[in-house]
């Protein structure tokens, strides 16, 4: 008999020892500074957007201004190396947007021999640097005798946009339920149908997410467009040529502006998705 029986106590319970505040809220405090890391050069940009720099240089604060917003193509050459680049980043997701779906879905559904050669070269665009492939395609195009410009710049984003596509929809295709497809086919729907009505909108979030990155790609490269462009001058371009000389204030309000458009596109996507879990 132990003392507990004996004398009808209960026995001691061990306290549970809680996590402090500051560790329960190790990981959202981590990740608020990740993306305040992040977001920081962005707020910057939007700072110095309104800044009335008394040099060429915008690199210290002045005064507060607007003039800069309100003539944002104040600097010759900047509205119209951004017009080619919104271009060429708009033809090149729409060429990396097509063929990319098509081989996501050969790859993901249907078996052949060199399939798994195909696969190896999808990804390499992806894990060569890119100053590899830059100098690649150049040395295509100088063989071929084709002459530098918007043609070689739209290739060359093509052709590297492609991977990131292949693997967005791809991921998606891989995820799809077979069933569904095979419901359709019984109820006596043409493959057309099939294709259109449950295939597609299923795969659409991910040829969205496909798009969306080729686009961002194309407008933002630097380096390939850099090899390939000739006289062209891309907006990336312009910007790094003017570096040299002194950064004009519109090219904050320009990456200002680019910035808000994709956080606006990014919260409406949020908010059409939680909508849609709702209903």
């Amino acid at each position: 008999m132990t003392v507990h029986e004996t004398t009808g106590a209960a026995p001691c319970a061990r306290p549970v020892r809680r996590p402090g505040r500051l560790r329960r809220h190790l990981v959202t405090f981590a990740g608020l500074a990740t993306l305040a890391y992040l977001v920081l050069p962005n707020v910057i940009v939007l700072i110095f957007s309104f800044n009335k720099p008394n040099g060429r240089f915008n690199y210290q604060w002045q005064r507060f201004s607007t003039d800069a917003w309100t003539d944002p193509c104040g600097v010759a050459g900047l509205c119209g190396s951004l017009g080619l680049s919104l271009r060429i980043a708009l033809w090149a997701t729409l060429g990396a947007t097509a063929l990319g779906t098509m081989i996501a879905f050969a790859l993901a559904r249907y078996r052949f021999r060199a399939r798994s050669t195909v696969n190896t070269l999808i990804f390499l665009p992806m894990a060569m640097p890119e100053v590899v492939m830059a100098a690649s395609l150049a040395t295509l195009f100088l063989n071929m005798g084709i002459q530098f410009g918007f043609w070689t710049i739209l290739i060359a984003h093509i052709m590297f946009c492609l991977s990131f596509v292949v693997t967005a929809v791809k991921a998606r295709v891989m995820s799809m339920d077979p069933r569904l497809e095979q419901a359709a086919q019984d109820l006596y729907a043409t493959p057309v149908q099939t294709f259109l009505r449950v295939t597609l909108p299923i795969a659409a979030p991910g040829i969205a997410a496909g798009a969306l990155l080729s686009f961002a790609l194309s407008f933002d490269d630097f380096i390939i467009t850099n090899f390939n462009a000739g006289s062209t001058v891309t907006f990336p371009m312009f910007v790094w040529g003017s570096a040299q000389r002194g950064t004009p204030v519109q090219i904050n309000v320009i990456g200002t502006a680019m910035f808000l458009v994709a956080v606006v596109c990014v919260v409406a996507g949020q908010l059409a998705g939680t909508r849609r879990k709702r209903s």
